[in-house]
């Protein structure tokens, strides 16, 4: 009798065509979710491509934003090697969109230096600003310092980076995030 004929428990080589057709069917299910979540994640990806396309201008800039900072300041005209003391600083800014900066509140610990002060004048200096079309730009304020800031600005103008550049008895960084 021929061995393929003959009834008994199948070879373990050849499947029985009920297993074959559930292989068969989870591996059709299978590369089917996988094509799936590919297909709902482009949407994603080229909405991520589109974020890094993205440009920035003044006009991003615009509402009440709360700049927190920290770092540390000497005294001006300090000579090489006086030592850093920490500073702080909680500062209102109002962004215009228009290039324009006000300042209606501040509160600075230590601004100049190793006194211990903590200073709250009823307002800031006003400024100007840029933003270039790569994020980058600068914050100008018109006190008699002429403190700058190196900034980048991050989600359409929610987030501000902030870098103290001017005057060089700072290093002094933070973020101004939009409150309204």
């Amino acid at each position: 009798m021929n061995s393929a004929l003959q009834a008994g428990p199948r070879s373990p080589a050849i499947p029985h065509p009920r297993h074959a057709a559930a292989r068969i069917a989870k591996t059709l299910i299978g590369g089917c979710s996988t094509a799936l979540a590919l297909a709902l994640c482009l949407p994603g990806f080229a909405h991520a491509t589109d974020d890094s396309a993205h440009t920035c201008s003044d006009s991003q800039l615009k509402g009440r934003y709360v700049f927190t900072a920290s770092g540390f300041t000497r005294a001006p005209a300090s000579p090489p090697g006086s030592p850093w003391v920490p500073k702080a600083i909680l500062e209102v800014l109002q962004f215009n969109g228009d290039g324009t900066v006000l300042t209606p509140a501040i509160t600075a610990a230590n601004p100049f230096g190793d006194l211990g002060a903590i200073m709250q004048p009823p307002g800031g200096a006003p400024g100007e600003y840029t933003v270039n079309a790569d994020c980058t730009g600068t914050v100008h304020f018109f006190d008699p310092s002429n403190v700058t800031f190196s900034i980048y600005v991050e989600s359409h103008g929610a987030t501000i980076r902030m870098i103290q550049t001017n005057p060089s008895n700072n290093v002094f960084e933070g973020s101004a995030r939009r409150s309204r």
